[in-house]
């Protein structure tokens, strides 16, 4: 039987889920990063995919997709990695679809739309940091502080698209060079950090920021026809192969349990220090 403070109030409308029993999100490894890539690169092509179609289809399986992802990560009380991935990958493709709804339904060019979720996520950055005194990752361990970290992934997602379609299209360099750009620009925080002291949990939100058009663009560069500067592979056959990459490197994760934070006091104030030691923590 759950005692009262199972269910104690979480912020942002997700009282009625339980409280965490540990970290919701995984440890920072070499391997977060490459699971972090390809769900930003199975998401761009899934949503590019979709949109082949009906719109009001794509919108729906995307919105449906997002649903079931909240649903299932926001109801485990610890880390587990299908959930925590599946919500991330919905994300990224729910984020490519809003993102380029925005350009291509209400005309806003990549610009625009770049600066807009640059707002956006300074915004959610600010209230997180007003609300519970700390950005870090480590730090996930109730529903309120949770619901923040999303709501940062979906900007940071919605951002990495709008930004990726604009170095590609609007600046001209195609998806291939701002995939090789976006490769080289994701180096300045993990130097920064290493190097030159640049505080690890800017380093982390920094490289999490470029993840997206990074894998984005390369996803783009792969599926789209050679007449907009791409292979030709096209956007099932990318999403596919991105989904079962993703797939893999995640049941790995699961069966190691190599990312599961150590356990930590899910009943902590909200502005509780954090050490932060390594990159993202």
């Amino acid at each position: 039987m759950r005692s009262a403070t199972d269910r104690r109030p979480g912020g942002l409308g997700l009282s009625f889920f339980a409280e965490p029993l540990a970290a919701k999100v995984p440890e920072i490894t070499f391997l977060f990063w490459v699971v972090k890539i390809m769900t930003t690169a199975g998401g761009e092509a899934l949503s590019d995919y979709l949109a082949l179609g009906s719109k009001v289809t794509g919108a729906a399986i995307e919105t449906l997709f997002l649903l079931v992802g909240l649903v299932w990560q926001f109801r485990t009380r610890r880390y587990v990695a299908a959930a925590y991935w599946f919500l991330a990958y919905a994300i990224a493709t729910f984020g490519t679809g809003v993102s380029d709804t925005l350009h291509l339904a209400v005309g806003i060019p990549y610009a625009g739309t770049t600066v807009l979720w640059a707002v956006v996520l300074a915004l959610v950055f600010w209230r997180w940091y007003r609300s519970e005194g700390t950005l870090s990752i480590h730090s996930i361990s109730t529903r309120r502080r949770e619901g923040y970290y999303w709501a940062t992934v979906f900007a940071t997602f919605a951002l990495g698209t709008a930004l990726g379609d604009f170095t590609a299209t609007a600046l001209g360099l195609g998806y291939l060079a701002s995939g090789i750009m976006f490769g080289l620009i994701i180096l300045i925080p993990a130097v920064a950090w290493a190097r030159f002291g640049l505080g690890p949990i800017a380093a982390f939100w920094f490289a999490y920021v470029v993840t997206r058009p990074l894998g984005a663009s390369f996803a783009d560069y792969f599926s789209k026809p050679h007449s907009v500067s791409g292979f030709g592979f096209g956007d099932g056959r990318t999403a596919v192969v991105a989904a079962i990459i993703t797939a893999v490197l995640v049941v790995y994760l699961a069966v190691t349990r190599h990312d599961i934070q150590p356990e930590m006091n899910p009943q902590v104030g909200p502005r509780v220090a954090v050490n932060d030691d390594a990159l993202g923590r």
